[in-house]
This record gives structure tokens, C-alpha cells and sequence, in this order.
């Protein structure tokens, strides 16, 4: 299978136009999936030249005065990569300050400075370049540290010390030095309240932050212990531990029970009423949510509320959702002479090598409706004959009881580590998410059926016609309301296989596209974007694997189980721990991708390319443009003074900390969708690939890998769509 090669961190945001119109694609520069500075040029007399390339001899491109601000990309080798005044070009970082240069001489001499001390709670305090949460770090001050403050302006100051110039937060500085934490603490005063909501539990979270991780779920009652208020947000403890809370769910005294009130919902009976098979009680009003029960013809059920089509129920001692339509008030015929309901069962897969078939029917020739891996948890309706019908992955079908077991089979997760599950909720609808990712054409290698419209061939026999003009697009069924699955050119020769009658009145022919890659479908989309169709599978589940945290492998293990025989890779486990713990990546992460990309430490990138002299190496593909990956990623690691494998490895580390998991981007599934943007801007951005698969395709190489090791712990973070 063709491999979508994205290794730029890059993204392609294609526009999606009518099926009538030209196609057009004004894709991002690259440099736009990277943190931006602004920067001002501080030149005493003349003008700056920028100039194309990073070298003295390089065409100019324009001359810059003296105070003009810049965007700076990137930095390497005494030269920035900058945008001004509408052009991109290079320009000697000497030249370049954080501050917008007014006269030298006045303001050099009427500088006052004070003296203060760093005053963190716990850790370090970052000190960075410009007054920016997002600017890079320049280096981190511990607790008591005495720092220079030239001056203080939005929350940062400008500050020297260690020998370092950057800026802190202010709200981290104090006048005097201060003392030991504990003490500090023994001043706080408290106060008691009580969670207050009027449904499910409240979040307690690690910051105060919606989208900071959740510690804990407290439910209505519960005894608080409150430090401190600010900006909405509580930092309490509770039940043993530590974390903030909305103030708005918290009263200063004990709420009554949820019970009383509940006493006055006014329910009604009814009961299923479905001419064949039986009803799913749900576990919400969607059609996509998991299933809580299956009630047959005639059960009796106790309706709560009815809204768009979707009953909430009680039936059989359980709670749930049903369709409105296969409810009615008298109790019909039975249809069935099983009166009780199916009461559904889980398993697990258990293969010793390869996927299971999920098929169609109890039969071995029928379709393939799925391929499940090891550990895939199933939901078991009922078993006859050596078959099974289940649900797995958002899919029904059946397949052989010898490879189901009651008990989840080891691997990751089970005996040899351990795995944190949070939970991140968005603000986003699961169809507002798909409409977003089609706007920017996500790709598959899945064939579909193509049509065009007749009006866009011109025949040449019943099975071969060439296309009428320029601007054509094949679609995924008869009509122009279908996804565009790709452009085809003027006087392309198509196969045709049939001719139908579209919903828009035109004929449509159903032809052969011989296009590796092509744009999904809205079907396809959704299932690859929704995390339920993944979660539970302990393959797929790597995609959610928290990479901003290091994994502390035992360097000799990986050595001789992983990275034995993968060529120019082999024996560097120790530099990609350095790595790792440097920039605060996964290793394990850091060690897939490499190989990945190296092909086992084997392609010209990995084991050295000559560049004006020198031999440079690349281990994640970083730069490599499709079309031009060699020149254009050894030029990258010759920029970037990569002259050996472990510069290579521990540089390329910061480029993908950098580029994504300081971004917050710190899953595989976050990497590839970006739903934080998605929810924030409303449109797709800063995504790694644009394969709809890539994060799911990516995780089966650090499934292995975590296999091989004697013990970890993981954390993933599942999203939440509304």
C-alpha cells in the first residue's frame, strides 16, 4: 500500500469548490505549521539586506530600514527565515531585536533596573525569549533565583539572570526572596463548600482549565475544602486530593438530594412494538450510541420524556433511549415466542497472529464486513452454530466463537504496563467536525464508485469517452450533491461502466479513476475522526497515547529488542532517550517515527548525504518535500548543522516538539485532526497529513514496540465530541 509521505509536519488545505467550477488549492506555506516571533531590525545607519538564501552571497531580495517588524520562522546558523513587508526571504539574526529600536545612546543611559526573585510554588518558572506564552524557552529558573528586571509591561518582564537575558511572568516575581514552600503554606486560610449540580458530577481538573486534565469526578454533596478563588476557577481538595472546580457548582451549604425533586417527572407507559427482530435501548438519542439493552416485541416500558424522534425509558431495571416510532400505548400481538429481552454479553478477540474476520452472516463465504485485531472488545447478542453475532467497532456482524474469550487477551495494558485514561471534551459536534475536515479534502486509498456527468464526456464508444473541457470532477454516486472524489483533465481518457439517471435530472456515467489517492468520504471521514470506533481496541488505541510524556525505557532492553539490525539506528537507544527527556517526547514515539521513516535506519536521508562538503544526516524526514525529499530534507539537516546520527536524532526531536506537541498537539489523533483549532477557529488547521487513516496506520509499529518492553506506564486522552 502507497504510503501518504507528509514528513514536513505539513498540511495541505485544499478549497472545495461546485462541481462546475475550476478547481483551485492555494496551499500554506510550510512554515506556517511553526510558532512565529516578531521581531523589529536594529541596524545603526543604512538598511538591512534581506537576501533569498541564508548566505552573504545570496541574491537580495529588499532592504529593510531601521525599526521595520518582522515575523521570524525559523533560526540556524547566524541567519533567521523572515516574512516583511509582503516578502520571505533571510536576514543576519545580528540584526534583529526583540524590541522595537528607538535611539540607542538616550535609551541606553536612562535604563533602571531592580532587583527581584523568582517565587514558583512548584517546579521551575520558563524564561523566554519575547513576552509570549508561546515563544521558545530560553531556560528555566528555580525558586529563589535573583533576577535583573529591566522593565515590566502586559503581565511579562524583561529580566537577566544566570547570564541569560528573556522574559518571565511577572505575576511569578517577588521583591524579596522568598522562603520555603511549606512554611508559605501554613498560612492559607480555608473555607468549606459543597458541589452543587443538578445532574451528573463535577469535573475537578489539574488547572484551572477547561481543557486541563480532569483528576477527579465529585459528585453533588460533596465537602470541599476551598484554598483560594480567582477568575471563576477554585483550587480545592477533596475526597484526598488536589485540583480546581468551576466556582459556579460550588454553595457554602449542603445541596438537597437530587431524589426529591425528582419525584415530580411525570412518566407514562408504553410498550415495543416492532414487527420483526427487537428494539435497541441506547445509552443516548443518537442513533450512533452504544447499545444498553435489546428489548423485545412487547416489553413494557416507563417513558420518561419524548424529543426528535428519541424516547428516554426505564425497561427491565435499566435506563436509556428508544426510537419513538417502535413505541405504541397498547401492548401488541407477541411477534416472538421469546418473551424476555437479549441480554447482551462482552468478549474480547483473541488471534495468535493476523485479524479476525467479521463477516456479513454465519457463513465463512460471506463478505467481509470488518477486520478485527487482538484484544478488540466485542458485544456478543447471541451464539449459534460455532458463529457469533456482535457489534465491534460501530459495526454488527458475525464471527467464529473459538476466537472470542471472556477475559482480554495480554498485551499493552495488561500484565507488562499500565494505562491513565482522561477524558478531553470539545465543544464541537461530531458533524460540525466531519464538515470542517471535508472543506480541506482529506485523502484515502480506498476505492470508491466514481461518476461524471454527461455533459463532461465526450463518447467515443458505449465504454470509453474522453473528458469535454477543463474543470471536471469524478463524484462518489450519481449526482453533483455527491463529494467531489477527485479532478480529471481535458481530454482524459475514462472507462465507462454504466450509465444512470441522476437525482439532479442529468445522466451520469459510472467510470473507472485510477487515482491512488483521492478525497474521502463523509462516511469515511467520520468513522476515521470518531474516537468510539478506536478506543477500545488496544492497537488503535495507541493513537490517544499521551506523547509529551517520556516512557524512562531501560536503554540495553530497547537495544537488543528493538533497534538491533535497523541499521544506522542501531545502538542509539541512549540518544533517543536524551532526546526524549530533553524536549519532553515520548521516546518510544521518537524511535517509531524513525523508523518509519528511515525505513529500519536503512534510506540515503538516515545513513548520510554530502551537502557542500559535508555529510548530513536526517532521521524523521524533516524538510523532505514530496517530489524533492532527498535535496530538499539534507539541505534542511544541513541548515540545521545535523553532521551526525545523534545530532540528527536529538535536533529532529525539537522539531517535532516544537511543531506539535508544545502546540498541544500531543496525540497521534490530535496530530492528524486538530480538533482544539477546529473548536477554536472553525475551520481545519495545522494537521499533520492528510491521510483520514495516517493516525490509525501509524500505531500498530508503537503497539509492537511497547510489546517488547518489561514495563511502562502510558496516559491517552480520549476526545469528546457533543
Amino acid at each position: 500500500m502507497k504510503k501518504l509521505i507528509i514528513p514536513t509536519f505539513c498540511f495541505a488545505v485544499l478549497s472545495t469548490v461546485a462541481f462546475e467550477e475550476k478547481i483551485s488549492a492555494a496551499p500554506l506555506h510550510a512554515e506556517q505549521a511553526n510558532i512565529e516571533d516578531v521581531m523589529f531590525v536594529q541596524v545603526n545607519s543604512g538598511s538591512l539586506n534581506m537576501r533569498k538564501t541564508g548566505a552573504e552571497g545570496a541574491s537580495i531580495v529588499a532592504k529593510l530600514a531601521n525599526g521595520t517588524q518582522v515575523t521570524v520562522y525559523s533560526e540556524s546558523k547566524g541567519w533567521a527565515k523572515i516574512k516583511a513587508n509582503g516578502k520571505e526571504g533571510y536576514v543576519s539574526t545580528k540584526y534583529l531585536s526583540a524590541t522595537k529600536p528607538g535611539t540607542l545612546t538616550k535609551t541606553a543611559v536612562t535604563i533602571k533596573t531592580t532587583t527581584k526573585y523568582v517565587n514558583v510554588s512548584t517546579s521551575s518558572l520558563n524564561m523566554r525569549k519575547i513576552g509570549s506564552d508561546s515563544a521558545s524557552i530560553v531556560t528555566k529558573l528555580t525558586r529563589g533565583i535573583q533576577v535583573t528586571v529591566y522593565s515590566e509591561s502586559k503581565g511579562w518582564a524583561k529580566v537577566k539572570a544566570n547570564g541569560k537575558e528573556g522574559y518571565v511572568s511577572t505575576k511569578y516575581l517577588s521583591a524579596t526572596k522568598p522562603g520555603a514552600v511549606k512554611k508559605a503554606a501554613a498560612t492559607v486560610k480555608t473555607t468549606t463548600k459543597y458541589v452543587n449540580v443538578s445532574t451528573g458530577s463535577l469535573n475537578m481538573r489539574k488547572s484551572g482549565s477547561d481543557s486541563a486534565s480532569i483528576v477527579a469526578k465529585l459528585t453533588r454533596g460533596t465537602q470541599v475544602t476551598v484554598y483560594s478563588e480567582s477568575k471563576g476557577w477554585a483550587k480545592i481538595k477533596a475526597n484526598g486530593k488536589d485540583g480546581y472546580v468551576s466556582t459556579k457548582y460550588l454553595s457554602a451549604t449542603k445541596p438537597g438530594t437530587v431524589t426529591k425533586a425528582a419525584a415530580t417527572v411525570k412518566t407514562t407507559t408504553k410498550y415495543v412494538n416492532v414487527s420483526t427482530g427487537s428494539l435497541n435501548m441506547r445509552k443516548s438519542g443518537k442513533a450512533t450510541a452504544s447499545i444498553v439493552a435489546i428489548l423485545s416485541k412487547g416489553t413494557k416500558v416507563t417513558v420518561y420524556s419524548e424529543s426528535n424522534g428519541w424516547a428516554k425509558v426505564k425497561a427491565n431495571g435499566k435506563d436509556g433511549y428508544v426510537s419513538t416510532k417502535y413505541l405504541s400505548a397498547s401492548k401488541p400481538g407477541s411477534g416472538s415466542t421469546a418473551a424476555t429481552p437479549v441480554k447482551p454479553t462482552t468478549k474480547y478477540v483473541n488471534v495468535s497472529s493476523g485479524t479476525l474476520n467479521m463477516r456479513k452472516s454465519g457463513s465463512e463465504s460471506a463478505s467481509i464486513v470488518a477486520k478485527l485485531s487482538k484484544g478488540t472488545k466485542v458485544t456478543v447478542y447471541s451464539e449459534s452454530k460455532g458463529w457469533a453475532k456482535i457489534k465491534a467497532n460501530g459495526k454488527t456482524g458475525y464471527v467464529s466463537t473459538q476466537y472470542l474469550t471472556a477475559k482480554a487477551p495480554e498485551g499493552p495494558g495488561s500484565s507488562n504496563g499500565s494505562i491513565i485514561r482522561i477524558d478531553k471534551e470539545y465543544n464541537l459536534k461530531m458533524e460540525k467536525m466531519v464538515e470542517i475536515q471535508m472543506a480541506v479534502n482529506g485523502q484515502t486509498d480506498k476505492k470508491y464508485k466514481t461518476y461524471i456527468r454527461e455533459d463532461g464526456l465526450t463518447l467515443i464508444n458505449s465504454t470509453k469517452g474522453t473528458v469535454k473541457g477543463t474543470g471536471w470532477r469524478v463524484r462518489g454516486g450519481a449526482g453533483s450533491n455527491y463529494w467531489a472524489v477527485g479532478p480529471v483533465s481535458n481530454y482524459q481518457s475514462l472507462t465507462i461502466k454504466s450509465k444512470v439517471r441522476g437525482s439532479d435530472g442529468y445522466y451520469w456515467y459510472e467510470v473507472d479513476y485510477n487515482k491512488t489517492w483521492v478525497n474521502a468520504s463523509p462516511e469515511d471521514i467520520e468513522y476515521n475522526l470518531n474516537p468510539n470506533n478506536f478506543v477500545n481496541d488496544p492497537v488503535h488505541s495507541f493513537q490517544f497515547v499521551k506523547l509529551s510524556q517520556v516512557t524512562n525505557m531501560n536503554v540495553s532492553e530497547v537495544n537488543d529488542r528493538i533497534l538491533s539490525g535497523k541499521g544506522i539506528l542501531q545502538g542509539k537507544a541512549a540518544t533517543f532517550t536524551a532526546a526524549g527527556e530533553k524536549y519532553g517526547v515520548n521516546e518510544i514515539y521518537l524511535i517509531s517515527h524513525a523508523l518509519l521513516e528511515t525505513g529500519n535506519g536503512t534510506s540515503p536521508l538516515a545513513t548520510g548525504v554530502k551537502v557542500n562538503g559535508k555529510t548530513v544526516y536526517n532521521m524523521y524526514g524533516v524538510g523532505a518535500f514530496d517530489g524533492t525529499a532527498l535535496s530538499s530534507g539534507a539541505q534542511y539537516a544541513y541548515n540545521a548543522g545535523w553532521f551526525t546520527p545523534e545530532a540528527a536524532i536529538i535536533g529532529g526531536a525539537e522539531f517535532i516538539a516544537k511543531g506539535y506537541i508544545s502546540a498541544g498537539q500531543d496525540t497521534l489523533y490530535k496530530m492528524r485532526w486538530n480538533p482544539t483549532a477546529a473548536e477554536k477557529y472553525g475551520y481545519a488547521s495545522h494537521q499533520y497529513a492528510t491521510d483520514i487513516g495516517w493516525a490509525t496506520k501509524q500505531v500498530k509499529q508503537i503497539y509492537n514496540l511497547y510489546s517488547l518492553l518489561d514495563s511502562y506506564k502510558l496516559t491517552i486522552e480520549v476526545p469528546k465530541y457533543k
